[in-house]
């Protein structure tokens, strides 16, 4: 057996990693990076300058401006050279206001569903840049005044990072879907695990090494067929349905659990697939496919139905130079359709710079990446979220909206004409 890497009367490695840890750590939090859990994170949303909100709000800035000034609206703060800006409070405020105001386009400004609209529960399956998807989903949505859930079902907790809770894979008891799923006494209401974030009307079921007690309990269950395989996604949809009046749009980050997979599957009223170009990571994303065909099989095995308003897919981290890459996107469109969305994500160093800051572009401005590689990331990124806001107003038999209000891409750059005054 090896010896004690240190004496006694030298400093204990247990001691060491500790030390490195606080180290590391506290180089984190000096850096801004978000630290939710176990630690409180003090990081606040930036405002939005005058010309973001008008791109936002689909309106002009001057109209804006002019709002300002005859004291109509929330109060915007006023800058260097009377630059007028916002919170993303005031802008939802700004939503009430103009509906009340202009009636006839209430829906633009306030795009929330009304009674006997369903509830758009969007299943994200793991895959590459599927994470980053619904990360930036969940927040586009949110910026556009839909109330949204976010619930990760990676037992890593890949998506509560990007919004800033750490659990360095302990399982904090309850603080995720488990709380709400589990199948013993401490089994909790879905409402207690929930988390705000730092986007008003966003909130956040985080993810846990807890999750993966849930897998295997599931999978002990199945193998001595106790219990049917689809009482797991039976257990999902019951949690969901209790905050089913507080949201628009649930997004659920599959992770590499079956069992929560199968789950999220049959919650949702719509599927989104990311696929990377590239011939192995189509192979992949076939194989997630089969997957797919392979729970809803077990689900209605049991007697339910499993239908879906949408099944998409969306190309992620495209590189519009790559000749390759466009021959497979050729071949995708050809096999998939009007499934596989127009709008593509390309690769980009403005996403790779604000995931290394511990943000999102939507919570930076454009001079902190870059102005032309956040310009052209923005307008990519939101180009695929009005597509998908586009197809949940499909569904709740409204006419498209988004998709045209995207292409005047919500950026500082653009819009500084009018963020003067």
């Amino acid at each position: 057996m090896p010896q004690s890497e240190k004496p006694d009367d030298e400093e204990r490695i247990v001691k060491r990693v500790r030390r490195h840890s606080d180290s590391i750590w506290a180089s984190i939090k000096a850096q801004g990076v978000a630290a939710r859990a176990p630690l409180p994170d003090l990081r606040t949303l930036r405002s939005f300058s005058l010309g973001e909100v008008a791109e936002i709000l689909g309106v002009s800035g001057s109209y804006l401006r002019q709002l300002s000034i005859d004291g109509q609206g929330p109060t915007p703060e006023l800058g260097t050279a009377g630059r007028r800006s916002y919170t993303l409070v005031q802008i939802n405020e700004l939503r009430n206001y103009l509906a009340s105001a202009r009636p006839k386009e209430a829906l633009k400004f306030c795009p929330r569903r009304r009674e006997g609209d369903k509830l758009q529960i969007i299943s994200v399956v793991a895959g590459p840049a599927s994470t980053t998807t619904s990360f930036y989903l969940a927040q586009g949505l949110a910026l556009q005044g839909f109330r949204v859930l976010a619930i990760d079902l990676d037992s890593h907790g890949s998506l509560s990072r990007m919004f800033g809770f750490y659990y360095f894979g302990y399982p904090v008891h309850n603080a995720s879907i488990y709380a709400a799923i589990r199948f013993d006494e401490d089994q909790e209401s879905l409402r207690s695990a929930i988390q705000p974030t730092l986007f008003d009307g966003l909130d956040l079921v985080p993810g846990s090494a807890e999750l993966s007690f849930f897998e295997e309990e599931c999978g002990r269950r199945f193998r001595s067929e106790k219990l049917r395989y689809s009482d797991a996604s039976i257990r999902m949809v019951s949690a969901l349905k209790e905050v089913e009046a507080d949201y628009d749009v649930v997004v659920l980050a599959c992770g590499d659990g079956g069992f929560l997979t199968a789950g999220a599957y049959e919650a949702a009223t719509g599927v989104l697939v990311t696929v990377r170009p590239e011939m192995p990571e189509i192979v992949s994303m076939t194989s997630s496919l089969y997957s797919f065909t392979h729970f809803i099989a077990l689900i209605e095995r049991d007697g339910r139905t499993v239908n879906h308003d949408f099944f998409k897919y969306l190309v992620t981290r495209q590189d519009p130079r790559d000749v390759s890459q466009q021959k497979s996107i050729a071949m995708l469109r050809e096999s998939l359709g009007d499934d596989l969305l127009t709008a593509t994500v390309w690769e980009s160093d403005a996403i790779r710079q604000a995931r290394d800051k511990g943000r999102s572009l939507y919570e930076l401005s454009s001079g902190a990446v870059g102005r032309s590689s956040y310009e052209q990331a923005m307008k990519s990124l939101n180009s695929a979220n009005a597509e998908i806001m586009d197809i949940f107003f499909e569904v709740w038999g409204r006419s498209p909206f988004y998709v045209s209000l995207a292409s005047r891409s919500t950026t500082a750059g653009k819009a500084s004409s009018e963020s003067r005054g």
